[in-house]
């Protein structure tokens, strides 16, 4: 057996090393599936139901999250976007022919790195998935929060990387009706200076101004003293 001249022969050492750096290397692909619709059902008695869309979250061509609703650019390299799960309704005296009795739910707000593919999940205080109507501005996401015992209703503003909210002020009494998001109207961002408005529903209008880590309420309204 001959062997390869000593030149060919450090060459293909070289190659052969750098053959697991380069594929290493390669850069993952995410992208998103197509729109789908499913049904949505309604309310504590579920007895009626809406149309939601929602698609898959791929990295790879594998299926990481479903989604739904439109993303929000962050910055350049995050995004954030509401999550879409199946849940089991099946119960011990159903019927084994029906043992996996899928739901469509809505969840919490997912946080995506475009850099590194890595999905996490934000926890969101006393978000509602039913009820709570997210509207975001920047690395901030305003709603209306529920208690854990659903009987009262938050003005809740979030930033992105803290554990505590920037704001957390009392609204009124949770309704619980039978509609998604039907505790309050999305509240409504301006900018320079940054506040944001909270409606709820047959409450009064409240108006928060946000400073950095910290929101004060404005007068009721949300005009200045003159």
């Amino acid at each position: 057996m001959k062997c390869l001249p000593r030149p060919l022969l450090i060459c293909a050492i070289i190659i052969a090393f750098m053959t697991p750096a380069f594929a290493a290397a390669k850069p993952k692909l995410l992208n998103f599936g197509p729109w789908q619709k499913v049904p949505f059902y309604l309310g504590p008695s579920e007895n009626n139901s809406i149309e939601i869309k929602i698609r898959t979250l791929l990295v790879d061509g594998k299926i990481k999250e479903f989604t739904t609703g439109d993303i929000h650019e962050v910055t350049d390299r995050f995004f954030v976007v509401r999550k879409a799960y199946r849940l089991n309704d099946w119960l011990p005296e159903d019927p084994k022919a029906k043992q996996h009795r899928w739901k469509w739910q809505r969840g919490g707000w997912l946080l995506v790195d475009r850099s590194t593919m890595r999905i996490t999940q934000l926890n969101l205080p006393e978000f509602d998935p039913f009820y709570s109507g997210a509207s975001w501005f920047r690395d901030y996401v305003a709603y209306c929060g529920l208690s854990d015992d659903a009987t009262r209703v938050s003005a809740v503003v979030f930033q992105i990387g803290r554990k505590k909210p920037v704001l957390k002020q009392r609204l009124g009494e949770a309704k619980n009706g039978e509609m998604p998001e039907s505790e309050c109207e999305t509240p409504q961002w301006e900018r320079n200076p940054i506040r944001v408005t909270f409606q709820p529903l047959g409450g009064q209008k409240q108006t928060f101004q946000v400073f950095g880590h910290a929101a004060d309420a404005m007068p009721v309204g949300g005009e200045e003293e003159q």
